[in-house]
């Protein structure tokens, strides 16, 4: 049976219950039940309310995994509504990206897609029913005098010399603010609550702003928009949300998401919980951030794989199913915390050590040349595609007289815990024979250039007839048959665990976030992989073929690294102080 309809998961999806059915209790969850229990709700209805001035990042795949998977575990729906209340930062690439993230990740609304927008109109006459009732006025101060008037966690504030207009006066005025008569900023609706509240979010919030610019959906009709605060709670309640749920930054504003349920004739009533955004270390989800990384050019768009954006992590190969793994493994809490970044790369490495297949690439080419194999000879060896997936197959590989190992793999004066290849020493090579290095030659600048080995063919996949061992398996390629491709390494984008925000983000910023192998070399059927389907580089990590690509100059990127090397990685990147 679809669950689509109702704006669930996907029915061909049906692991995603990593997020929903058999997830573990939190206290969502448990208020959830309770509220079905005792009768307060029949069925449960959530939201994931984006705001299109940006893409989304990580810390929203928590929201959008707790509103769509509480959907699905209750047999409710979610909706998607795009809370588009300030046309002038809103672009139609935002939603589509954001439509595109969400289905990504695994879920869908169904037709249960929704816009702050829609309720323009009601949201309007909403506010003249305020004004009506004495409890909303138009304010024509600044907003510097507005802050300044505003008061302190400990003093109170003082009431706008505005605030006592008569009806009349304030519905004119509003009228003509709507009409479009007055430039932005001149004056501002605003709720008559308490200016001497202990909450200063009840100290007289605006409601509507001037903004003679055209939304995307609906023209210039309007030359006022609703504040966050003002459209929220009241699109919830037309919709009629059960459950609306923010993170902790919000708990300070629902008396107010209350207040305005309280003074309006709305057609049903929901009720708003919080629970501890994502904070991940080594990464900032600071959307102005972010924005300003790509506005910057520290990054290559918002899709870059260094940025924490669904985006640049479905570009750098990361698997939705491992996202929703990490979300359930942090669970929800009532507290912010710092999350180790490591929790998510493990994740990600369960998910991709089970379905990626594996190849040979090597990123550093050191030439070898096996000086007793016969010149102009060449042949087919097996190599498996997965250890643990014998249905995955076998592809064949070609071994030869010239072969290229990783310059890594070798080392001319080695120390004693060196089993990879040096002088006299032998080295089974994947899939193929033992080895053995008896000369180094040199270029004019001392640099190592070429290998001169021999092999024991009797040793035909990997093994000795007399029971001798090596204590190192290396992976190698074929010069004859290996392809150029360049490589992507990237590397954490921050050097601290938790950078620097505000104006002075850049500070944290890691100068060798990427580095870039023009000359690596990769097996022939690495030609055929999927753009953003990772495979396992033995040896090396995973890595997908990345949309830059040609036929002519394929390019892979790393997604992560085979063993939890984060640590060291920002060690060696961290600028010498």
């Amino acid at each position: 049976m679809s669950l689509t309809g109702l704006g669930t998961m996907k029915d061909e999806r049906p692991e995603l219950d990593a997020a929903g059915e058999g997830a573990g209790r939190d206290f969502i969850r448990d208020i959830v039940q309770a509220d079905l229990k005792s009768g307060r709700v029949k069925s449960v209805v959530t939201r994931f309310p984006p705001e299109p001035n940006g893409y989304l990042h990580i810390g929203h795949a928590k929201s959008i995994c707790l509103n769509f998977g509480l959907a699905q575990e209750f047999g409710g729906r979610c909706h998607l509504r795009f809370d588009d209340t300030n046309p002038a930062k809103e672009e139609q690439e935002y939603i589509d990206a954001i439509e595109r993230d969400v289905r990504w990740l695994g879920f869908d609304w169904g037709k249960s897609l929704h816009h702050a927008s829609d309720y323009f109109k009601q949201l309007y006459e909403w506010a003249e029913d305020l004004i009506r009732a004495g409890k909303a006025y138009v304010d024509d101060q600044t907003q510097d005098e507005m802050r300044a008037r505003r008061g302190t966690l400990t003093e109170a504030g003082q009431d706008s010399p505005f605030r006592n207009r008569s009806v009349d006066e304030n519905l004119d005025l509003f009228r003509r603010m709507r009409a479009g008569e007055f430039p932005n900023g001149a004056r501002v609706l605003r709720a008559k609550i308490d200016m001497a509240s202990g909450n200063i979010n009840l100290r007289d919030p605006v409601l509507y702003r001037i903004l003679n610019a055209p939304h995307p959906r609906t023209g210039t009709t309007w030359h006022i928009y609703p504040s966050y605060d003002f459209a929220h709670g009241q699109s919830d309640a037309i919709e009629g949300i059960t459950h609306s749920i923010c993170t902790l930054e919000f708990e300070d504003h629902r008396p107010l998401y209350d207040w305005f349920l309280e003074n309006l004739k709305v057609p049903s009533r929901p009720r708003q919980y919080e629970f501890a955004r994502l904070n991940l270390t080594y990464t900032v989800l600071s959307k102005r951030v972010l924005t300003e990384l790509v506005r910057g050019g520290h990054v290559t768009g918002w899709d870059d794989p260094r940025m924490p954006t669904l985006a640049g992590l479905r570009r750098r190969g990361v698997p939705a199913e491992a996202i929703r793994d990490f979300i359930k493994r942090i669970g929800v809490a009532k507290a912010n915390s710092l999350v180790d970044v490591g929790m998510f790369e493990f994740s990600v490495r369960e998910a991709l050590n089970k379905t990626a297949l594996r190849r040979m690439a090597v990123l550093k080419p050191l030439k070898v040349v096996i000086e007793n194999y016969p010149d102009g000879k060449s042949e087919e060896l097996e190599a498996i595609n997965h250890p643990d997936n014998p249905e995955a197959g076998t592809r064949k590989i070609r071994f030869g007289r010239e072969l290229y190992i990783e310059q890594d793999d070798f080392m001319e004066n080695p120390p004693k815990k060196f089993f990879r290849l040096s002088p006299g020493n032998e080295v089974r090579l994947r899939y193929a024979y033992f080895i053995k290095c008896h000369a180094v030659v040199k270029n004019a600048n001392g640099d190592i250039i070429e290998l001169r080995c021999t092999y024991d063919p009797a040793t035909k996949g990997g093994n000795a007839p007399d029971g001798r061992k090596v204590k190192a398996t290396m992976h190698w390629l074929s010069a004859a048959d290996s392809l150029r491709a360049e490589m992507r390494l990237y590397n954490p984008l921050f050097t601290k665990p938790e950078p620097a925000g505000g104006e002075n983000f850049t500070a944290d910023l890691n100068p060798n976030s990427l580095e870039v192998l023009p000359d690596a070399r990769i097996e022939p059927t690495l030609l055929d992989a999927k753009v953003e389907v990772p495979v396992q580089f033995e040896r090396q990590g995973y890595f997908c073929r990345d949309r830059d690509s040609t036929s002519e100059r394929p390019v892979f990127i790393r997604t992560i690294g085979l063993r939890d090397t984060f640590a060291k990685d920002v060690a060696k990147d961290r600028p010498k102080s």
